[in-house]
């Protein structure tokens, strides 16, 4: 069942319009510092834009503090579609959309706040059925990275349900206090026009071969990870330099694998860039093969820099001796899923889970998992670290691991 634009529209009306008055404060101080003269009608039109904005923000504000009786519910439907009748009219002209993407084009990156701004603008512009509109919310959901982006996620998800398109939802995202579909964590949500939960995992209805269902670019996507990966390499100039700290055991069961959340001080250098480690995680098997061959399992350390960009150490374990660092983890197991535990005087320091040699293997890739975002440079490392077979065993996950993707003629390199 679809519904309708102006009837759904007034739920997330407000959230639109936080973003657009962000937009616009941006084009106004990003204008000035430009050439006036050439940009003066603009500058403007902005200013005028944002004061009409923030009168109408206010007055949904006004009618969202009190909820109306079942009398009234009407008169406020017709109130609410005379306010976003009125928005829509001011961007009518298109002018404010066709400057404010020729100033976001002359960039060289787009961040995925300004692309979901530029996508509300052109809602109201163009309206919810222009295909542009879409592929411009959809563009900023591909950007987005998953556990960092999470509200411009769910701007851009509200958005295309509240334009009647089919689209599913993270629970994440749901402002309302709805039950998700009932069924176990590998049980499909439910296949209808509204706005749903997202369910995946690693098998059944909900396996790496139907993400791509609910996450466009986990099918489309032509860069995605992991990968097997295979000679011949190209010779890779990158230096890596890790300087990882001990600290406080912070450890997460999220449903799909066991993560260790990471202090702030614990860093990557990738030639003179630096990246803070924020997290790590396991997968079984190892989802990077080598000439085919997958190891037992593999640790992904997850690294972002202050502009953004993401990078990934892998670590392969292949069976072997015990692992000293997985039997501190092991042994701090969270008692239940989806709540960071944080076992009392236990400290864990990531460097113990590396090999002393940083040899890797390079290639640009993704997230291994929904939503599939690429832009990732993968690091991994060719010595393996030894894990017991018993402790492979422990795991909760006894399949965890995305299948190796297709090269599509990216170039494999070979550096340390």
């Amino acid at each position: 069942m679809f519904f309708s634009f102006k009837a759904v529209m007034k739920k997330y009306l407000r959230l639109i319009l936080e973003i657009l008055l962000g937009v616009c404060f941006i084009a106004a101080a990003t204008l000035a510092y430009m050439n006036y003269s050439a940009k003066k009608h603009l500058t403007t039109e902005v200013s005028e834009l944002t004061e009409q904005l923030g009168e109408v923000k206010e007055a949904m504000e006004k009618m969202q503090e009190a909820e109306p009786a079942d009398g009234e519910a009407s008169a406020e439907t017709n109130t609410s579609a005379q306010e976003l009748d009125a928005l829509k009219a001011a961007f009518s002209n298109g002018v404010v959309l066709q400057d404010m993407e020729l100033l976001y084009k002359a960039q060289k990156a787009l961040s995925p706040e300004r692309q979901v701004g530029m996508a509300s603008v052109r809602l109201l512009t163009k309206g919810p059925q222009d295909e542009g509109t879409i592929a411009a919310f959809q563009k900023a959901l591909e950007m987005a990275e998953w556990s960092n982006r999470l509200q411009t996620v769910c701007a851009a998800q509200n958005a295309l349900a509240a334009a009647g398109q089919k689209v599913t939802v993270l629970s994440d995202c749901k402002k309302s206090p709805e039950k998700p579909e009932s069924g176990g964590k590998d049980n499909p949500a439910k296949k209808d026009g509204k706005a749903h939960d997202v369910q995946w995992g690693y098998e059944g209805d909900n396996g790496p071969e139907h993400w791509g269902n609910n996450f466009p670019v986990c099918g489309t996507g032509k860069k995605q990870s992991p990968l097997n990966i295979i000679g011949p390499f190209e010779k890779s100039k990158d230096v890596l330099s890790v300087d990882y700290k001990e600290g406080p055991l912070k450890i997460l069961n999220n449903g799909h694998t066991i993560q260790v959340n990471v202090e702030p001080g614990s860093t990557l250098t990738i030639n003179k860039e630096t990246f803070d480690l924020l997290q790590f995680h396991f997968h079984r098997p190892s989802e990077e093969q080598v000439d085919g061959k997958n190891s037992a399992m593999v640790a992904h350390f997850v690294h972002k820099s202050k502009d953004g960009k993401l990078a990934v150490i892998g670590v392969l374990l292949n069976e072997g001796k015990d692992n000293a660092g997985i039997k501190t983890l092991w042994a701090n197991l969270p008692p239940k899923e989806g709540t960071e535990y944080l076992p009392e005087k236990v400290s864990f320091n990531p460097s113990s889970m590396l090999p002393k040699e940083l040899g890797f293997y390079n290639y640009e890739g993704s997230l291994t998992t929904p939503p599939c975002t690429e832009g990732v440079q993968f690091y991994i490392l060719k010595k393996p670290v030894d894990i017991s077979k018993d402790q492979v065993g422990k795991f909760p996950f006894k399949l965890n691991a995305r299948p190796v993707q297709n090269l599509n003629g990216r170039k494999i390199s070979a550096g340390g």
